[in-house]
């Protein structure tokens, strides 16, 4: 079978698709059809989504999921899932349950089972965590805050106009609940079966200064999987959370879709 010709770009909590502008782009030069779906609700801009967060609080990850499957279940083969911060968390998911040719995991939030949490993950999640009552709330992160936890490599410029054209608040229960989901019996929303063999090939990304998601919690996710499938772990030094946007992603994204183009599985699920 042909290698993918579709890419599908998965954003994070405190982002839209706006924030894969860049990628877009530049996997189109490369003659790629790519596609980069909002969460639910997520079709305005992100100047509407801080005027009006109603749509954030809407959000469940089972409803994520199910919108980024349904996106997935039209095209006619298998894409390459590419997901950053939470989005790493559902591509994850997404191969789980059987989509995709090949998947990375960019700066990865966790999936369940993953107990690291290093000291600046937790500054970094603070804002959210902090108390329980925000777990009914759309909650956003100041320019400090956000330079701290996604940009703390950046220019103190760089960041502020990453932050205007990029931020918006995120769904402190879903935070919550991810936080919850180690504690809880039964599996929780972002589950995975870590010893399927008929999950496509998994490459973790990992930005040697991630503040929020540090290159612990990506090895420690990576170790979870005792499946026969590829799990990788790449390491960048030099990076911070907000990989995407940092000088010298070009290279970066080039060399995880090369990787997942010659690791991706031909037959579809």
């Amino acid at each position: 079978m042909a290698a993918p010709d579709t890419i599908v770009l998965v954003h994070g909590f405190w982002m839209t698709p706006r924030s894969w502008e860049n990628w877009v782009k530049h996997y189109e030069e490369r003659g790629f059809r790519v596609l980069a779906p909002g969460y639910p609700g997520f079709e305005v801009e992100v100047e509407s989504l801080n005027a009006d967060p109603t749509p954030i609080l809407k959000l469940t990850v089972p409803k994520i999921i199910e919108h980024l499957e349904s996106v997935i279940r039209e095209l006619p083969s298998p894409p390459v899932i590419i997901g950053h911060s939470a989005g790493g968390a559902f591509t994850q998911i997404l191969l789980d349950h059987g989509f995709g040719a090949a998947g990375v995991a960019m700066n990865s939030a966790p999936t369940e089972g993953v107990r690291v949490v290093p000291l600046s993950q937790v500054k970094s999640t603070r804002p959210v965590l902090k108390n329980p009552a925000n777990r009914h709330k759309a909650i956003p992160l100041s320019l400090e805050e956000f330079k701290y936890a996604f940009t703390n490599t950046f220019t103190d410029e760089d960041s502020k106009a990453l932050y205007e054209r990029y931020a918006i608040p995120a769904n402190g229960g879903i935070l919550w609940g991810s936080v919850l989901a180690n504690f809880q019996p039964g599996h929780q929303d972002t589950w995975v079966d870590y010893h399927n063999d008929h999950r496509a090939p998994l490459l973790f990304v990992s930005g040697s200064e991630d503040h929020i998601m540090p290159p612990e919690v990506q090895r420690s996710n990576a170790k979870h999987y005792k499946s026969d499938t590829v799990t990788e772990v790449k390491l960048y030094e030099g990076y911070a959370h907000l990989l995407p946007a940092q000088a010298g992603w070009e290279s970066i994204a080039d060399e995880v879709l090369d990787w997942a183009l010659s690791h991706a599985a031909t037959d579809k699920p």
